[in-house]
């Protein structure tokens, strides 16, 4: 995203913004009295975008056009042969000239010129046109031809104003720029930067194609609660709620994973749901508290399965963005190409090639902890403790550049993942990393009710007084299990990072139409 403008950078005299809507107000006021305007519109059909109305500028009809009116006379009215266009837009350019208006009109496929001769309009329109301000809402028809300089344009013969705009808008030279602002004005944002309005039509076109590849693989979408009386399934901190009517405590969901699995006990074999979740955790520049995440099961599929799903999918969706010409997307100062196999690589060696320890060396591996300022590293459990070191030293271990399952993750911290029979102590769970960020986690689903019951306890059994007050046990989930959940592959996927990495953008921030902020006056989040 563009940097904002320093407050001594720009030489332009400072406008009371107050007065400049006054102006308009007092405007809008003379174009009631004068011309009798109903200032914001009504029902209009037959529109179609400008990209569309530009496309229907046909050569031919324009010197077709330009013969008959040199060969016509002053009384001729020569038969027009250019199509016809009716477009809407926003008007972010005017000038106006005489008899002549020219105006630049932005929807969301782009921008258009509208030329307006006051011989081809009333006395009103034309008025109306020459006075307009940048960020009006109009409506012009016309046949589409060129102007004098060759610009493609739509010759107006008729002009209304559907939606009058009393906030002016952003500096004229300078735009939109100042981040905190386009993240609290994204309404003036996605009109003053085209890109915004591309990276949200991308992110659209992304979410229907993931729902075109799972649908195509027989997987079936569901909505599961939001509102849970027990949070589960992650282990994050929740937003809580109370529902009066029921007088019960409830939890924002913080994932659907618990919910989907009955599902699989009830006999359905492929579930997805594309998801919003809430953490009650920080926010930076790859977290925001509210985001949106896939997650599927597949029952007798395993880890395999859900990497073997994800490599296809990225193929799918690097294609999207490139517009088919191919799987390699730049982002930041990084070519990642998503049409070559991901490398796989063990959580342990990445621990050891981070910290030069094994995970299994209790002794070390507290060391490193305390020399590395952990909190209660004296105390805490040796598991945890080999997270926060991978965390910090192992990932950055992972090519940023190349798509990475990291497998095998301790067992101890996956309590929803089968151990790997042959090295019971590590998980059939893998991470996938892509430009430094986590992108998805994969499991081979545990569903030995006995076994998870025993994880579960454990797990609650080593949190402090504070943590524990946000685990439970699902007594009904397990009640489930025990019901019989066939063998099962599961994943959860990002869509936020995903559309980061598919789009370019670097920030979260940047793919979420509304992401949360703190109220005007606090202090914003540099990090984010």
């Amino acid at each position: 995203m563009a940097q904002p403008k320093t407050k001594n950078e720009s030489s332009e005299p400072v406008v009371d913004p107050s007065a400049l809507e006054q102006a308009r107000r007092d405007k809008l006021k003379r174009w009631r009295e004068e011309y009798d305007l109903q200032p914001y519109g009504q029902r209009v059909d037959g529109l179609e975008s400008l990209t569309v109305a530009r496309a229907r500028f046909d050569e031919e009809a324009e010197s077709l056009w330009t013969s008959r009116q040199e060969e016509s006379g002053p009384d001729d009215s020569p038969e027009d042969p250019r199509q016809r266009a009716r477009v809407a837009g926003r008007c972010i350019q005017h000038r106006a000239m005489g008899k002549l208006v020219f105006l630049v009109l932005r929807d969301d496929t782009g921008d258009l010129q509208v030329s307006l001769s006051k011989q081809s309009l009333d006395a009103g329109e034309f008025k109306l046109a020459s006075k307009l301000d940048y960020g009006d809402i109009v409506v012009a028809e016309g046949p589409v031809g060129k102007t004098k300089r060759g610009e493609i344009c739509i010759w107006a013969d008729s002009f209304q104003l559907h939606s009058k705009s009393l906030a002016p808008p952003p500096e004229k030279y300078h735009g939109l720029t100042d981040i905190e602002t386009r993240y609290r004005q994204r309404y003036v944002d996605m009109y003053m930067n085209p890109e915004v309005m591309q990276v949200f039509r991308l992110r659209s076109e992304i979410l229907h194609q993931i729902r075109n590849f799972m649908n195509d693989r027989g997987f079936l979408e569901v909505e599961t609660p939001m509102m849970q009386s027990l949070p589960g399934g992650a282990a994050a901190r929740p937003f809580s709620t109370h529902h009066n009517a029921l007088d019960i405590d409830l939890f924002m969901r913080i994932a659907p994973e618990l919910y989907l699995k009955r599902l699989l006990v009830g006999g359905m074999p492929r579930v997805y749901e594309i998801n919003r979740n809430f953490r009650n955790e920080g926010i930076d520049r790859q977290h925001n508290p509210e985001f949106t995440m896939m997650e599927m099961y597949q029952a007798f599929s395993d880890i395999d399965g859900m990497f073997e799903l994800q490599e296809s999918l990225f193929k799918v969706l690097a294609q999207c963005a490139t517009n088919g010409q191919g799987h390699v997307i730049k982002w930041d100062d990084l070519e990642i190409d998503y049409g070559k196999p991901f490398d796989r690589v063990r959580y342990g060696d990445l621990f050891k090639q981070g910290t030069g320890l094994d995970m299994t060396d209790r002794d070390g591996v507290r060391a490193a902890a305390i020399e590395a300022g952990v909190e209660n590293a004296g105390s805490i459990d040796h598991w945890l403790l080999v997270n926060m070191l991978f965390e910090e030293k192992g990932e950055s271990a992972i090519d940023p550049s190349r798509p990475t399952f990291v497998t095998h993750f301790p067992s101890a911290i996956s309590p929803l993942s089968r151990p790997d029979p042959e090295e019971p102590d590590l998980a059939l769970r893998g991470e996938l990393f892509i430009a430094g960020m986590e992108l998805s986690n994969s499991y081979t689903e545990l569903n030995d009710p006995d076994v998870q019951l025993a994880k579960f306890t454990e797990q609650l059994a080593g949190e402090d007084d504070e943590s524990s007050t946000f685990k439970s046990l699902d007594e009904d989930f397990i009640n489930a299990l025990r019901v019989g959940m066939p063998p099962a592959g599961g994943m959860g996927l990002g869509i936020d990072r995903l559309v980061m990495l598919m789009t370019g953008c670097t920030s979260i921030r940047d793919v979420i139409l509304f992401p949360l902020l703190k109220p005007e006056g606090g202090d914003s989040d540099e990090n984010a």
